[in-house]
């Protein structure tokens, strides 16, 4: 499902000058990060184009989407089919086609592989794909430990010792209930409330993180005001419903205490280098607002199936309190697209889950 998008902003410019003198030749100003997000929407739009057909269709040579600067990337293996040149002649922005190596398939099934032998001890701890083809990389602990990983299968393996994406378990939310607030389940666990969501019944709930409580634990904000008990739980993608019929497509952006929101309109699919932000409660408190600058870097292969990006300045991406906090993107009809809910973090990385697995999980979406 695609959903349009741009977003209103004014940018103020302080302009000098020095009577009778010619002006100094300055560096233009470096964009914002919102700024990069918008100008990334018209490719973000043009692959979506093109995943919706290869998520229609029977198309082995697949291996992936890339936005680049100024266009597109389609990774294939193999012959491209007329169905998929037209999808990009409809895209409406560049998409150049670059030759892979090895399809997604081809790759999902050597990660299979790998996920079938490594065990709960393992030094394996990601199984990831590059959109590129190129082979699968493996998060361990242990580079030496990893090598018989490396030998199970028919294509390139690299290794990364890199800490392990870790689980990160606006005060007072009233409804009907919003995305970016926190919540409180089982009495317990605080964590943060993702997005406003639907069924085809047309039934309502939260979504937010899996690892923040069990089903028929009760919900609550931090005051103790119910929400709703805990409803359906899919463990391996770490994603949860809250039924709770009170609730509305707003998200909240600010600091911890700020009660400015803004619109929900819809969700999309994610892509590798696109940049996205985060607004987890904690997170909100401690920076004073949201986590942007955050890129996407792979898709991973294991029963998690999670998203890893990493904050581009090197700042925590999350922070204990963030889970199942909203991941997005900008809008074109103003407010942010849902891409995601916060799940892991390891310094600068992050690990989210799409909202293409909760649709695809639950058949739950945002209507626009």
């Amino acid at each position: 499902m695609s959903a349009r998008r741009t977003v209103l902003f004014t940018v103020a410019l302080a302009v000098t000058s020095v009577v009778g003198a010619l002006p100094t030749a300055q560096a233009a100003p470096e964009p914002t990060v919102w700024q990069q997000m918008l100008a990334q929407q018209p490719f973000v739009h043009a692959a979506e184009v093109v995943q919706a057909e290869v998520d229609r269709g029977d198309y082995p040579g697949f291996a992936g989407l890339v936005l680049e600067p100024d266009h597109v990337a389609l990774w294939w293996k193999g012959t491209v089919p007329s169905a998929i040149d037209e999808a990009i002649a409809r895209a409406g922005k560049p998409v150049k086609i670059e030759r892979a190596a090895h399809s997604n398939g081809e790759l999902r099934a050597a990660a299979a592989v790998i996920e079938a032998r490594r065990g709960e001890k393992s030094p394996v701890h990601a199984i990831k794909i590059p959109a590129d083809g190129s082979g699968l990389v493996l998060g361990t602990t242990s580079a030496a430990a990893t090598r018989a990983f490396t030998s199970m299968v028919d294509v390139p393996v690299r290794t990364v010792v890199e800490e392990p994406l870790a689980p990160v378990s606006r005060q007072n939310d009233s409804p009907p209930w919003k995305g970016g607030a926190t919540i409180v389940l089982g009495g317990t666990a605080a964590c943060t409330s993702g997005f406003s969501v639907r069924n085809g019944d047309n039934a309502r709930f939260l979504l937010t993180a899996g690892h923040c409580g069990s089903p028929g634990a009760r919900v609550t904000d931090p005051t103790g005001e119910f929400i709703g008990n805990i409803g359906a739980k899919h463990s391996d993608h770490d994603i949860l419903l809250i039924p709770t019929g009170n609730v509305v497509n707003q998200q909240y952006l600010g600091n911890g205490d700020s009660n400015t929101t803004t619109p929900v309109q819809g969700w999309g699919d994610v892509f590798t280098n696109e940049i996205l932000c985060q607004s987890g409660v904690t997170s909100a408190r401690e920076t004073g607002g949201p986590v942007c600058n955050i890129k996407v870097l792979f898709f991973y292969a294991d029963r998690e199936d999670l998203v890893e990006g990493e904050q581009m300045n090197g700042q925590p991406a999350a922070r204990p309190g963030d889970s199942g906090g909203p991941v997005y993107g900008p809008s074109s009809a103003g407010g942010v697209i849902a891409k995601g809910t916060v799940t892991r973090t390891a310094g600068a990385r992050i690990g989210f889950q799409d909202f293409r697995t909760a649709n695809r999980d639950f058949g739950v979406y945002i209507p626009l």
